[in-house]
């Protein structure tokens, strides 16, 4: 994989000269809150320039990569006499690049400062993942996780309902991929009402929990949906310890967590049956 591109220069450009990429990885609410941004510009300052390069069919005239919201925050400024120059501080990368290097620096670069919405980074790791075609090559050019890379994958083959739930943070990812497959049993596609009930259901259930209530569905697809859950619920006899940790594993349990996008429990609950199982004493979940 080629090395992506290097930084030539670092200078003013006037707004005039600028446009924005087409493969900018944000691409909703790009003027959400603009005027705040502009009048913290404004206040102290650009903190971060923009990263751009020299239009190929325009010459003088430069492609936003990064920043757009940056840019549209300085023609605020600019268009209500609160900036002297009507330029942004950019740095400008050393060639031309592609649509798909573009998009890696772009999120690349957002990712990092983690003020890109959840949807737009979903959007450009799957796009990416399309154009790549592995995981490991998105991790490599990106240097974003191949956890988070994997999410996006599977977030990408939801239904939009599911989506939607999954961005409010009203079900979990991992619910919303098992409830889809639940709901999907006996039908050519999945019943929206029925996967969106379902994830929300699972989202507050541990794993074995979840997988009978996806088996009982698939087992009995025309079973009344309520009767399948309660039980799911109540056919998984479930025993509550209490674990000591010492606080590096508690906050490293925390971080699992929080990555796998799951309850503390539910992670602590895996590595318990994994452990159990790799060490022979687990032959068949009850």
């Amino acid at each position: 994989m080629n090395p992506i591109a290097n930084i030539k220069d670092m200078k003013d450009i006037p707004l005039d000269d600028l446009e924005v990429g087409m493969s900018q990885a944000r691409l909703r609410n790009v003027s959400k809150e603009i005027d705040e941004l502009a009048d913290s510009i404004n206040r102290v300052g650009l903190i971060e320039p923009i990263v751009v390069i020299e239009s190929v069919d325009t010459p003088g005239k430069y492609q936003i990569l990064t920043g757009q919201r940056r840019y549209q925050a300085h023609r605020l400024l600019a268009d209500t006499g609160r900036l002297e120059k009507r330029s942004i501080r950019a740095m400008v990368l050393d060639r031309a690049v592609d649509e798909v290097e573009a998009k890696v620096i772009s999120l690349t670069e957002n990712a990092v400062r983690l003020d890109l919405g959840r949807p737009d980074v979903i959007d450009a790791m799957t796009w990416l993942y399309k154009k790549y075609g592995s995981v490991s090559a998105v991790h490599e050019a990106t240097g974003i996780s191949k956890k988070k890379i994997q999410d996006a994958v599977k977030f990408d083959r939801l239904i939009p309902e599911l989506k939607e739930a999954v961005n409010n943070n009203e079900v979990r990812l991992d619910a919303a991929l098992k409830a889809q497959d639940a709901a999907s049993a006996g039908r050519a596609a999945p019943d929206p009402e029925d996967a969106v009930k379902l994830a929300k259901e699972m989202s507050s259930m541990i794993r074995v929990q979840q997988d009978n209530l996806k088996n009982s569905r698939i087992d009995q697809p025309d079973a009344p949906l309520d009767d399948i859950i309660e039980d799911a619920r109540t056919r998984t006899r479930v025993t509550q310890i209490i674990v000591t940790l010492s606080g590096t594993m508690h906050e490293a349990l925390q971080r699992f967590a929080e990555n796998e996008e799951t309850t503390q429990d539910a992670a602590a609950f895996g590595f318990i049956e994994s452990g159990l199982a790799a060490a022979g004493y687990v032959t068949e979940t009850k």
